[in-house]
């Protein structure tokens, strides 16, 4: 008799959680992902701000294969599903495409970026999703600084020195505040012509406040102390241009060098090919057990599904995302049995925490509303054991002992381009100033007497 074939489409929380609780179930499981790591993305701002370095909060998935002997893992694309056959298309950087059968199917793709309509915003706004997105804003950043060092015009200076980050979420909250704790902290003595303090931050959000998620009292005091740390924050106002030189909001243009994005996401196209019902963000409705309707065996978990507990949408955050994977693994373990659900999934809130910067952190459940360095603590311990391994543990407890007491951060590095680039860049510069300006001759040489 054949083994049952379970494939899960994501290596994130849900997809990590819904492997491992298939642990004892008699079938094989593959776990697909475009990335061969598992990130903990609650502190991917930090690695975006230069307070850890991305190895501290990422775990490869492969070595689930070790610790899983059901388990094998694919580094390959999602490109296509076919309900009817079963099966499911991908594209592997070596193998080329690929056709996988499967009689269980679990997708936990996660959510991307949204725009909301302007994806051309992309090109100068990034948003933070993955190491290489925490990365590459890690470098404008630091990079910023370095042409505010080296320029001697006032108004480049300010504009190098000056952040911009669109939405006012918990991400928009905590990478500004370790943002402005970077300038006035970490970089402070580092350079001889700029004091980062100077730095102009200024975060951004549509609605009439921040955090729109919390409570109004926690929302003003996280404000509050973001303010203290010399954040400005504009509500109620709509970023309308985002391009090379800044943003233009309410019609007001603000010069920025550093724009990241922070406000929205959206459903990845491969949910699309479930033809299944969707939300407005493209999240595809699953009934009270987690399934795809009208698909069976199908399962869409995590920030990809939208489904209902106690009457109230559970909410697109890791620990919905854990329950969801370590729910549809029991789910699928029953059903290999011939029998149904203990019942519909039931989301345990344990309530949604943001921390702003050093010593203060916000925390809200059904019955609990509080802030400050208690709270931040909770935070900090939370977060800690939740990482994905032991070793990751350690680091982290590590650098955040030494950042906490020295202020320092441990990878402020900046990446060195290739040597084809830097000349090819030397050779635009070169080029860019050997060209006589319109309307006035190019200067000439006298011939040597």
């Amino acid at each position: 008799m054949l083994r049952k074939q379970i494939v899960i489409v994501g290596g994130g929380f849900a997809g990590i959680a819904a492997a491992r609780g298939l642990k004892r179930v008699d079938a094989d499981v593959t776990i697909i992902d475009r990335r061969n790591h598992h990130i903990f993305q609650p502190l991917l701002y930090q690695v975006a701000t230069a307070v850890l370095a991305p190895s501290e909060i990422a775990a490869p998935i492969r070595q689930l294969a070790r610790e899983q002997k059901n388990v094998s893992v694919l580094l390959a694309d999602v490109t296509g599903v076919d309900l009817e056959s079963r099966t499911i298309e991908a594209v592997s950087p070596k193998a080329g495409m690929l056709k996988i059968p499967f009689d269980y199917l679990v997708i936990a793709t996660g959510v991307q970026p949204s725009y909301f309509g302007h994806d051309e915003f992309a090109k100068y706004a990034p948003s933070l999703k993955t190491l290489g997105d925490a990365e590459d804003i890690r470098a404008k950043i630091l990079g910023a600084y370095e042409l505010a060092e080296t320029t001697n015009d006032e108004a480049v200076r300010a504009r190098q020195m000056t952040f911009v980050l669109v939405g006012g979420g918990p991400t928009g909250v905590e990478l500004a505040a370790s943002i402005a704790q970077l300038a006035t902290t970490t970089l402070r003595g580092q350079y001889r012509h700029i004091d980062p303090a100077d730095s102009s931050i200024i975060l951004i959000e549509s609605g009439k406040r921040i955090l729109p998620t919390f409570s109004d009292r926690l929302a003003a005091k996280a404000a509050k102390r973001l303010e203290k740390l010399g954040v400005r924050i504009l509500t109620g106002v709509r970023v309308e241009i985002v391009d090379a030189t800044g943003v233009v909001a309410n019609s007001n243009r603000i010069p920025a060098a550093t724009v990241l994005w922070t406000a929205g996401v959206a459903a990845p196209p491969l949910l699309k090919l479930l033809g299944a019902e969707s939300d407005r963000a493209g999240r595809v409705v699953v009934d009270p057990y987690l399934n795809v309707k009208q698909a069976s065996g199908v399962f869409v978990i995590g920030d990809a599904s939208m489904t209902v507990s106690d009457g109230r949408p559970v909410p697109g955050v890791a620990q919905a995302a854990i329950q969801e994977g370590r729910y549809v693994a029991s789910a699928i373990a029953r059903y290999m049995k011939g029998r149904a659900p203990k019942g519909p999934f039931r989301y345990a809130d344990r309530g949604s925490m943001a921390v702003v910067g050093k010593n203060f952190a916000i925390l809200e459940t059904r019955h609990v509303r509080v802030a400050g360095f208690f709270t931040w603590l909770v935070w900090a311990t939370v977060h800690l054991m939740a990482l994905p391994q032991l070793q990751n543990r350690l680091r982290v407890q590590r650098q955040w002992l030494w950042s906490y007491f020295t202020g320092q951060r441990s990878s402020e590095l900046i990446p060195e381009q290739p040597a084809r680039s830097r000349e090819a860049s030397a050779t635009a510069l070169r080029a860019k100033r050997s060209k006589p300006q319109q309307g006035r001759p190019a200067e000439t040489k006298s011939p040597a007497r």
